[in-house]
């Protein structure tokens, strides 16, 4: 018996597990599956050919979506003084310094989606490793989430920045907007997506760079695009406008 649902299984016998789609075709296919009653998170998976166990392959950073995520992400700051009121003034949700540390370490405290801190914050968010690291939530410079601007860095990611990063086997998951986004909104997501992963490829990254690619909803099967085509998506943006 299959453990999917008969509205999953409608949803994939219109696509072919086999076949490899364009990225127009895949958002075709995903915008006629989706059957959930609420606006789906569109996600872009890629698979790239690096070993995450060196550090200097790797690959992580943020990028702005041109057409948005698609939903309002909940900041955290970990900030003091003049830093955490501009961090207010710029909408963060969450502003703390001691107080939100040892919320977050004795109450559990993780009702936000994007945690920024300042620099002089570090030492202590740094004890926090344990609960915002395995959620992806820890600050990083290398995201922009540790910075003395605070301000810029609530006001990029409230308005479509989103972070990425390889796991363990070296696939890259990034939401690139919603199922009620318009064709032309999805491939140019898809579009700053795939260049900014060809412009973080490190350069002791050798063979193919980009091994699987596909697209999916959050209820919906994945549909696989063409690695060897992914790149086309100007052409396609073309095409479709």
């Amino acid at each position: 018996m299959s453990k999917h649902g008969k509205k999953y299984l409608e949803a994939a016998a219109r696509i072919d597990r086999e076949h490899l789609y364009t990225v127009i075709e895949a958002i075709d296919l995903i915008k006629e599956a989706a059957f959930a009653k609420f606006d789906e998170t569109v996600e872009l998976d890629v698979r790239l050919g690096v070993d995450p166990r060196k550090a200097d392959q790797i690959v992580r950073g943020t990028l702005s979506l041109p057409a948005g995520t698609g939903r309002t992400e909940r900041v955290a700051v970990f900030a003091a003084g003049e830093q955490a009121a501009e961090a207010r003034a710029a909408g963060a949700d969450v502003v703390g310094a001691d107080d939100l540390v040892a919320r977050v370490r004795d109450e559990g405290f993780l009702e936000f989606d994007v945690a920024i801190a300042t620099p002089d914050m570090m030492g202590q968010v740094g004890a926090l490793g344990r609960v915002l690291g395995p959620r992806g939530l820890m600050p990083n410079p290398k995201t922009g989430t540790v910075t003395t601007d605070v301000a810029k860095a609530v006001t990029d990611f409230k308005g479509g920045r989103v972070e990425y990063r390889t796991d363990k086997v070296g696939n890259v998951h990034t939401r690139v907007g919603k199922v009620s986004f318009t064709k032309d909104q999805l491939l140019s997501n898809v579009r700053a997506v795939v260049e900014e992963l060809v412009r973080a490829k490190p350069a002791s990254s050798k063979g193919r760079y980009m091994l699987t690619v596909s697209l999916a909803t959050t209820m919906s099967p994945s549909v696989r695009i063409d690695p060897a085509r992914v790149r086309e998506v100007d052409e396609q943006l073309a095409a479709a406008s």
